[in-house]
């Protein structure tokens, strides 16, 4: 039971990270670059904010300079992924 559990929260974990993995390409690995040079720095955004910003990127209701960029970004993220996301960015 014990190892059902552990490899459940370490296939949980990993697929987090690499949720951000692509995230971190342009943002840093800590959320903590301006992506291209032209976006926020995200870094400690609040969950609320977040999500918020994820789905409207996703349906084209947010965005600036890169609102093309991250439409096709966040095109394949489930709400859940959204939630994880905006989870994770906050405690950057």
């Amino acid at each position: 039971m014990k190892k059902i559990i552990l490899a459940s929260l370490l296939t949980s974990a990993s697929l987090l990270a690499a949720s951000f993995t692509t995230c971190a390409a342009c943002h840093g690995q800590k959320a903590e670059k301006r992506a291209l040079g032209k976006s926020q720095i995200i870094k400690g955004w609040s969950v609320q904010k977040t999500t918020d910003a994820l789905n409207g990127y996703k349906d084209g209701s947010y965005g600036g300079p890169m609102k093309g960029v991250m439409k096709g970004q966040v095109a394949r993220l489930s709400e859940a992924d959204i939630k994880d996301l905006a989870q994770m960015i906050s405690k950057f």
